[in-house]
Formats: C-alpha cells, structure tokens, sequence
C-alpha cells in the first residue's frame, strides 16, 4: 500500500510543470494577500473568483481535449457555441414553459436545450474534421463563424433577457455550503474528464492517436470515430460555459466572451498540454486556470489596466513553455546540459514508434 502511495506522489510532484503552477498559485496568493492587506481572502473575494472561474475553465478543458487529439487538433468555436446555446433556450424555453408556474421544469428544459445544442455543434465540427478531412483549426473557425452568425441573426444582434428563475439563476449566482454551485459543476467536470482520460479506454486511445496516428491505425484505433466522439466532448463543455454564463448573467449575446477563447488557448499551454497533441493533465489545467483567476482578481483589487493584464499573460505564456522543457533556459543562460555516454544511453526507439513517456494514461492525472 505505501508503494503504491509513494507512485501517486511521485507522478503528483515529480512533473515539473505541476510543481511550477503549485509554486506560482502560492507565489499569487501571497503577494495578493499582503498587497490586499488580507481583503483578497475575504470570503466575497473567493465567492466571487469561484464564480468567475468556471466559464473560461470549462472552455480551456474542450481545448485541452481538441489538443490531446493531435495533428493540430483545436476547437476555435467554443466561445460561439457556448453563446448560441444559451441564446437558443433562452428564445424557446419561455415559449413553452413559464418560469413563474414550473420554475423546476423551466430550469430543467433550459439546461437539457443547451446541453443538446452543444453536443449538435460538437457533433458538426467531428463530422467535419473526421469525415471532410478538414484541418481542425480552419474547421472550427469556420464553425465559429457559423455558430455567431446564427446567434446574430436569431437575436438581431441584440441581448436577449432571460427572466428571473430561481433554481436557474442558483447556477451561476448560488452557492453550497459557501461554494458557488458553478465552481461545483467545473470541479465534477474537471474530476470525470480526469477519469475518462486515466481509466478508460478511450483516454488511452485518445493519447496514442495524439502522440502516434500511425501506431494508433496498426493499433485497430478507429480515426473517425474518436475524433467525433472528442469534438462532440468538446462542444458539451462548450454548452456548460454557456450555461454557467447565461445563469449568471441572465442574458445571452452574441459577442459575450469573445477574450475567452485566447485565455483558454493560454490555460492549456500553460497546463502543459502538448499543441501537437498525445500529452496533457488535467490536473495542471486546473491550476493554470486557478493562476490565471488569480491573477485577474488582484488586478481587478489593485485597479490594473487590462493591458497590463494581457502583457502579463503573454509573460506567463513564455515563462510556462521555457520551464516546460530547460534546454530553452539552458540556451539563454549559456548552459550546456551533459550528454549521456553511449555505453549509458537508453536504447533508441524503433522507427515510427510514439516517444517513451510510460503509460500514455498517467498524462491524465
């Protein structure tokens, strides 16, 4: 027992890249404190960061998986399908059930409409990208467009209201036991995509399609059938960004969160997620998400302009992919690293075959 908890602690802390987003949250929340003089730990504060959190994170886990599936694999419409979404329950639901009447019902309806609208839009971009061929990234800016295109043309370009329903606005304004009910649903994503990625088969197929498309074909891996399967994951936790937005805000527009989908992009490659796919935990998403929380709510405290914000993202970005891998540090500094001797170096891999890292599915963690 104590061997097997000594492995889980050596993949916990032996990643560099974990111990480095560890090593920042705790640097963030410090610095935040004092300068705050202890109001950045007020209970409002982290309500209020809990809250915020979960609309970016959950776009940042449909990139991560999008990634995870290689050859360039990324979801660009997220931002656009979690709004179309929102705004298609929010044009149909009060036609047909009254708030007032069937508050229940209403929440219900309107969060199985968004639900289903994004695995629609997850299931178009799949089919597009495994049946056309198409490059993901090309795809889904397509579909991007597609997606706000009808969101503009169903809503005049307009903000559409959602009324005032209390089970519904509980999701994005409400909370348990001090814990924002949108911070919960974020978590038990976060926990049941780890599981998906670590113990099932598909994780294990997703990452050998990403670091080996050619062991994953010899390997009886259907293509088309994972990369539908992915992409329509991805449009779900799209839809759930929507939702968490809608209930939060009460309204749906068209060009809501339009700075989401760069900051998603930056959670991922911070987290450590390899753009080329075959390598991601979930784990340092999560924390990358968290950093970036927290440094945008010490903005907010401090009164920071956005562009100080965005210089300091772009900052984070650079640091996070040179302490990803030292020889970039080591080139800057004039360091050299010592080479093993070829009576000590690991044998070379056979032709084709996908680079060492163990078990794909400890990536998943």
């Amino acid at each position: 027992m104590k061997g097997k908890d000594s492995i889980v602690l050596a993949n916990w802390f032996g990643d560099r890249q974990l111990n480095f987003l560890l090593g920042v949250n705790a640097l963030v929340v410090v610095v935040a404190v004092w300068l705050s003089h202890g109001q950045f730990v007020s209970i409002d504060n982290l309500q209020s960061m809990g809250s915020q959190l979960p609309e970016v994170g959950l776009l940042a886990l449909g990139i991560m998986l999008s990634m995870l599936s290689g050859n360039g694999g990324i979801d660009l419409s997220g931002v656009g399908l979690a709004n179309l979404s929102g705004m298609i329950a929010a044009l149909v639901v009060p036609k047909w059930v009254s708030g007032d009447d069937s508050p229940v019902l209403y929440t219900t309806l309107f969060c199985l409409i968004v639900i289903a609208m994004g695995l629609v839009g997850g299931l178009i971009n799949g089919l597009v990208i495994a049946r056309l061929r198409l490059t993901p990234i090309l795809s889904t800016l397509g579909t991007q467009l597609l997606f706000t295109g009808f969101a503009v043309a169903l809503s005049n370009g307009a903000s559409v209201h959602v009324d005032y329903v209390e089970p519904l606005a509980d999701i994005g304004n409400g909370a348990v036991f001090q814990v924002p009910i949108s911070f919960c649903i974020f978590i038990v994503a976060v926990v049941v995509l780890g599981w998906l990625l670590k113990r099932t088969p598909f994780g294990l197929r997703l990452y050998l399609m990403g670091t080996n498309q050619r062991a994953a074909f010899y390997a009886g891996i259907g293509r088309e059938r994972m990369l539908i399967a992915t992409y329509t994951m991805c449009g779900v936790l799209a839809s759930l960004a929507g939702l968490v937005s809608v209930s939060h805000t009460l309204s749906a527009k068209w060009d809501y969160g339009n700075s989401y989908l760069l900051i998603a992009i930056l959670i991922a490659v911070m987290g450590g997620v390899n753009p080329a796919g075959g390598y991601g935990r979930i784990v340092c998403v999560f924390f990358a998400a968290t950093v970036l929380q927290l440094l945008s709510s010490l903005f907010n405290l401090l009164n920071v302009s956005q562009f100080f914000g965005d210089c300091t993202w772009g900052f984070l970005l650079l640091v996070s992919l040179a302490f990803a891998d030292g020889d970039p540090l080591r080139a800057i500094f004039g360091f050299t690293r010592t080479r093993p001797s070829p009576a000590t170096s690991e044998p070379s891999a056979a032709p084709g075959s996908p680079p060492s890292r163990g078990d794909p599915r400890d990536a998943g963690g």
